[in-house]
């Protein structure tokens, strides 16, 4: 469970947690972030999606002042990333990059009370922490031992050093197995529960599908949507699927019952029909289906994946 004293890391500010006003980065002609306006609420996990080169990774060095913006602003715990109040926000942050280093000669825990003495955390939270991300057991083995997993579940733990306010974490499941990427996510509700708010990129997006409070697609620099899972599918207008499971002297009727409703497709299939139907006309699809009485043995509606969002935006 998450420590009850994270919650008073959050400093009071009705401001958001994260916020982008305006903010570009360029490289000669490369206009690798562009005009990019973003604002991430206290308390919630936020994800950060796009394709390779889209600018997440930039506006994510950006966001932890490693690189400084070409134009706009960026505030995170309402300390601007260009001001001199910066230094002192940055304790509170927590980073796990997308590619961990580490020293494969120390052991888990003296890796810790290395980052520790970096972030001014006290040596107390260590084993804790380890304990926290499954890792206690392998305190005292070298790095060397520890496979990629145990390294990336280390690179998380150091980023929870100093009960952090705010978490980004750059493709934060490489490495994990199912397990592993189960408990990370448990971790992260447990956070959010506590007043943190976690920056999170991904590439599986099925991982981040029920996950997430909110999400933004990056797309060329820019955001493209940003919006709950089921508020992009609003956006979107991306049909819903349906499988209906019929009797077999019944297909006939049904594919007659569906052609009546404007914007509905279904195709027979082995068991009996793949439907296609636009989100403003389910209710009228299962209005007519239930015509078929005992003649349909079984229906399954799904809605569209993030990865259907993601690549209709």
């Amino acid at each position: 469970m998450a420590s009850t004293s994270l919650a008073s890391k959050v400093p009071a500010l009705e401001s958001p947690a994260i916020e982008a006003r305006g903010v570009a980065k360029y490289y000669g002609a490369l206009h690798a972030v562009d005009g990019v306006d973003l604002s991430v609420q206290r308390g919630e996990i936020f994800g950060l999606i796009g394709h390779n080169g889209a600018g997440k990774s930039t506006l994510f060095k950006m966001m932890l002042g490693l690189t400084e913006p070409s134009a706009g602003e960026i505030l995170v715990n309402g300390a601007s990333v260009r001001g001199r109040d910066f230094r002192a926000a940055r304790r509170h942050i927590g980073y796990l990059p997308e590619n961990v280093v580490l020293y494969d000669n120390l052991s888990g825990l003296e890796t810790l009370r290395f980052f520790a003495r970096l972030k001014g955390a006290p040596f107390s939270q260590c084993e804790p922490t380890l304990e926290r991300v499954g890792l206690l057991d392998a305190a005292k083995r070298p790095l060397r031992e520890y496979s990629k997993g145990m390294r990336q579940r280390l690179g998380f733990a150091q980023a929870l050093l100093g009960e952090p306010s705010v978490l980004f974490l750059d493709e934060p499941t490489n490495g994990l197995d199912p397990q592993a990427i189960r408990d990370f996510y448990v971790t992260l509700r447990h956070l959010r529960d506590a007043g943190v708010t976690v920056l999170i990129t991904s590439h599986i997006l099925a991982e981040l599908q029920e996950r997430v409070d909110r999400l933004a697609i990056m797309a060329v620099g820019k955001i493209a949507a940003v919006g709950s899972v089921q508020d992009l599918r609003h956006q979107m207008q991306l049909p819903l699927s349906l499988t209906l499971r019929l009797a077999a002297s019944s297909v006939a009727q049904a594919q007659q019952l569906l052609g009546a409703i404007t914007g509905v497709h279904a195709d027979v299939t082995e068991a009996g029909l793949r439907v296609s139907c636009p989100r403003e006309a389910k209710m009228a699809v299962l209005g007519a289906l239930g015509g078929l009485g005992a003649k349909l043995l079984d229906l399954n509606i799904q809605e569209p994946s993030l990865e259907d969002v993601f690549f209709g935006f």
